[in-house]
């Protein structure tokens, strides 16, 4: 594949990692946010504090972890705290700006459930749950959201409440006591959103190149908001992609047992 051409995917994964300033310090979870950060590490952000829920600060890894235990994160941090002193100190404390999060499920107001899909007590599916992710989502400055798009992940109603967005919408964080912004971007393989500034219900306000209205309406389980000046989204760089595609490549080695590789 070469560098004008792209999958969805890695539109999505690089959109999200724009997001990131070179300031910030991120609490990052596993999977599709991991990878959108530690491409926002290795291009437009170098000096982005990477911080992983095992404890790991200042994280900078060659390739991308398994889980929040994967030796890789201890090994390349600049420290290691325990967890306690990361939820308290750190998270608890302000000093985390975003919190970077997936999603099993997600509903138009930025409402997260990674817990169990159908009845809690008997679940169609039980999913990993919610680690550090509720915490996450109320401590951080501001949550951002990445995930791929289809009908059984953007839902009208999520099945359980792992981690609080919007709530209800409107001032719902606040009239709970939350003084922290909650989500502020969603990043899908369709589009960014962000929530509207009264309402607090996701509204589309950028399509990725090639995708039209239809198609994101299709892969959403509510009737979507979009708006009013639509933008298209900047299609990936050529040096944004051949570090995805290094990094993604690095760790396919790696976890089939290969060489990683020097770190880029």
């Amino acid at each position: 594949m070469s560098e004008t051409d792209f999958t969805s995917n890695e539109m999505m994964t690089i959109a999200a990692s724009r997001a990131l300033k070179n300031t910030d310090v991120c609490f990052v979870g596993i999977g599709a946010p991991s990878a959108a950060c530690n491409i926002a590490r290795l291009t437009h952000a170098p000096d982005v504090t990477l911080i992983y829920e095992s404890g790991t600060i200042g994280t900078a890894p060659q390739v991308l972890p398994l889980s929040i235990g994967d030796g890789e994160l201890c090994d390349t941090a600049v420290t290691t705290v325990s967890v306690p002193e990361m939820f308290r100190y750190w998270l608890q404390g302000g000093r985390v700006t975003v919190g970077f999060l997936g999603a099993a499920q997600i509903d138009r107001f930025g409402n997260i459930n990674t817990t169990v899909i159908g009845d809690y007590d008997h679940p169609k599916t039980r999913l990993p749950g919610g680690g550090g992710a509720p915490e996450i989502a109320s401590s951080c400055g501001e949550i951002f959201i990445t995930l791929k798009q289809s009908k059984r992940a953007m839902v009208d109603k999520i099945d359980f409440f792992t981690s609080f967005g919007h709530g209800e919408g409107g001032d719902h964080r606040q009239r709970l006591g939350i003084t922290t912004k909650g989500p502020t971007l969603m990043v899908t393989d369709l589009a960014v959103w962000k929530p509207d500034p009264v309402t607090r219900e996701f509204t589309v306000v950028s399509l990725h190149p090639g995708v039209t209205r239809e198609m994101v309406q299709a892969e959403c389980g509510w009737t979507v908001r979009f708006a009013d000046k639509l933008e298209e989204t900047p299609a990936p760089t050529g040096i944004e992609l051949s570090t995805l595609r290094d990094l993604n490549a690095r760790t396919k080695a790696a976890h089939s047992g290969g060489k990683t590789g020097e770190a880029a």
